[in-house]
């Protein structure tokens, strides 16, 4: 999938979690969740990005069994009730939740610890051949934001993302099956961030795609001086547009309209040049 991205895509996140950072707990219910996926369709979205754990900062880790009670039968509900050949990614470090939902239909392993946290998951992807995506991030969620540092977080995330890559291939994952994405808000400082995303070339150069995460994010709450992570729907699309003139071909967002035509429109400035 992943070596044939001609136009930038629309990741829309679908927490079935009840203490996600923005919407915990709004689509932890079967019904809800197919709501809102049914609305994420019909508003241009390309993946859904499902998750039954919370990575927020301070978040508690959720066992592999109740990841897979909750995402399973949402992913079997899309496929048999929506009747979508919509692309599904299920966002887990675990292989044993992985594994499930990609046997009840999801098509993209998206893991947040860059196939650190368990490393079968990376044999996984490379016995079933399907994409992964590995993110960058310091710590764990339970204490990444306690105390983060860097000297150049832009050459550090890098390295660490090849060394993410590195084992990926190593476990025989192909490489065009493979994208990165720096990890926003994981384990980095409001400047962390800003410089990132001031960047994201760099990460673009790597010659895999990027994936960006940066939607409603708390250091642009920061920035726009708003407490609510649901005021940011601007903020986020601000930094879509950016991330499509820099190269980034996919886009990790809780809102898909908004951020559609961001895409959209920045797409078609940048084909322009």
């Amino acid at each position: 999938m992943f070596s044939n991205i001609n136009k930038p895509l629309i990741m829309g996140i679908l927490n079935v979690t009840p203490d996600s950072f923005s919407d915990g707990g709004k689509f932890s219910g079967l019904n809800e969740a197919i709501q809102q996926v049914a609305l994420m369709l019909s508003e241009g979205v390309d993946i859904i990005d499902i998750g039954g754990e919370s990575t927020r900062p301070g978040s508690d880790s959720v066992a592999a069994g109740e990841q897979i009670r909750r995402v399973v039968p949402v992913i079997e509900a899309i496929r048999q009730q929506l009747n979508s050949d919509v692309v599904i990614s299920i966002d887990t470090t675990l292989s044993e939740v992985a594994k499930a939902a990609l046997d009840a239909g999801a098509n993209i392993i998206n893991d947040v610890s860059g196939g650190r946290n368990d490393a079968a998951i990376l044999t996984l992807a490379a016995q079933t051949g399907v994409p992964i995506i590995l993110m960058h991030s310091q710590g764990v969620s339970k204490t990444m934001q306690d105390n983060p540092h860097y000297d150049d977080v832009v050459q550090e995330v890098l390295d660490a993302l090849d060394e993410c890559v590195n084992r990926a291939l190593k476990a025989g994952i192909k490489k065009e099956a493979i994208a990165i994405d720096p990890g926003i808000g994981f384990g980095k400082r409001k400047q962390d961030n800003i410089d990132l995303l001031a960047h994201l070339d760099k990460l673009v150069a790597t010659g895999f795609p990027v994936l960006l995460g940066a939607s409603r994010k708390r250091f642009m709450g920061t920035i726009c001086d708003v407490t609510e992570p649901s005021e940011l729907v601007t903020a986020t699309a601000v930094t879509t547009a950016l991330g499509v003139m820099a190269g980034v071909q996919m886009f990790r967002v809780h809102d898909v309209k908004e951020n559609r035509q961001a895409a959209d429109v920045a797409w078609a400035i940048k084909q322009s040049r």
